[in-house]
């Protein structure tokens, strides 16, 4: 494996993005009961023709109890909508998450949903029986120049992997799960992840996680320069237009219109990089809270909830880390992603850090 080649998060390299610290896995599992998993598909489809599954499937659970069951309170923001997406439209009006968030290519969407929506229905008989339907989240990015797209390599059973497989530990970044065949400023991206503390003297701490889809910018967009000086060597000329998908965590306890607040701070992460939402490109955020399990059957006719002061100080810290895990998620994408070789030999390098 070359030196650039090596997967380590950029703190590992002396890049240090903000002023917030990580907490201690500097992952989106580090707020209590995320979980992460990925399937890889990684396999010629016809030796003869180039076609190559080069793809996957990552699933964010946003609590190890049942999700149906157990809602959390959930936003999404579009920053530029050149993407397909599925259940923001609900998770916006009702302001709760009821499933994984799939991620996964564009052409996959329709199976990941199946997928998830066969294991939902699986965990919850009464869903569509003697209670109502359910809302699942996906959101995508295009591979298709490393992954033979058309071929739909993607199964349900994949995105079914994907939920089984994920974990509260340390999640695997780079060019795995959905990010196999993602290409960010023109070098090897695909899943990233990081993590801020928000603490004040007088308050708890609250902990904010940001994982990223990362597929997007032109290899002369990158604000290089912010990080380290460097040439662009090896990087592929691929437009600006690509996607991301950045999706939030956090155990503050917050309102759904509170979290779309701190969504929109994730853009700022995006911007810091040198992205500028180009036309072609679909930069969506889904953000969730865990502080509330808003359970699906109740006989009362209030809630109460706590929820923090708009003016407090605290939420000044929450946009902070939002924009400043976001940052350094897009970037653990690229410094963890290793050069990979897709359909027709077409090769995306890993960004030149050493």
């Amino acid at each position: 494996m070359k030196q650039s080649d090596r997967r380590v998060k950029v703190r590992e390299r002396g890049i240090v993005v903000g002023k917030l610290q990580p907490g201690s896995k500097n992952c989106i599992t580090d707020v209590s009961g995320v979980k992460v998993g990925h399937v890889t598909l990684d396999r010629p489809l016809d030796d003869a023709s180039g076609e190559y599954a080069c793809t996957g499937v990552t699933a964010i659970l946003p609590h190890e109890g049942n999700l149906f069951q157990e809602k959390v309170t959930a936003a999404s923001y579009v920053l530029n909508g050149f993407g397909k997406t599925t259940g923001l439209v609900q998770v916006n009006e009702l302001g709760v998450l009821e499933s994984p968030i799939m991620l996964t290519n564009t052409f996959s969407v329709p199976a990941v949903v199946q997928g998830a929506l066969s294991y939902m229905l699986e965990q919850n008989e009464e869903i569509g029986d003697t209670t109502g339907t359910i809302n699942i989240v996906a959101g995508e990015c295009n591979d298709s120049h490393l992954n033979s797209i058309r071929k739909c390599a993607v199964t349900p059973e994949d995105a079914i992997a994907a939920i089984r497989a994920a974990s509260c530990e340390q999640a695997e970044e780079g060019a795995v799960g959905a990010g196999k065949g993602m290409v960010c400023f023109g070098y090897k991206g695909g899943i990233g992840t990081s993590s801020r503390i928000v603490s004040l003297d007088d308050q708890p701490g609250y902990t904010v996680g940001v994982l990223v889809l990362s597929n997007f910018g032109g290899k002369d967009e990158f604000l290089l320069d912010n990080y380290l000086p460097r040439n662009r060597e090896g990087a592929i000329d691929k437009v600006a237009d690509g996607s991301i998908i950045l999706v939030v965590a956090t155990d503050a306890p917050v309102s759904d219109r509170q979290l779309l607040r701190i969504a929109k701070r994730a853009g700022i992460g995006l911007g810091r990089t040198g992205s500028h939402f180009s036309h072609g490109s679909g930069d969506i955020v889904i953000a969730f809270s865990t502080a509330h399990k808003i359970p699906h059957h109740s006989q009362e006719v209030t809630e109460s909830r706590t929820q923090l002061r708009e003016d407090h100080p605290v939420m000044n810290h929450l946009f902070m880390a939002a924009a400043e895990a976001a940052e350094e998620a897009i970037l653990n994408s690229l410094s963890q992603a290793v050069t990979t070789t897709g359909r027709n030999q077409q090769v995306v390098h890993a960004f030149p850090f050493e």
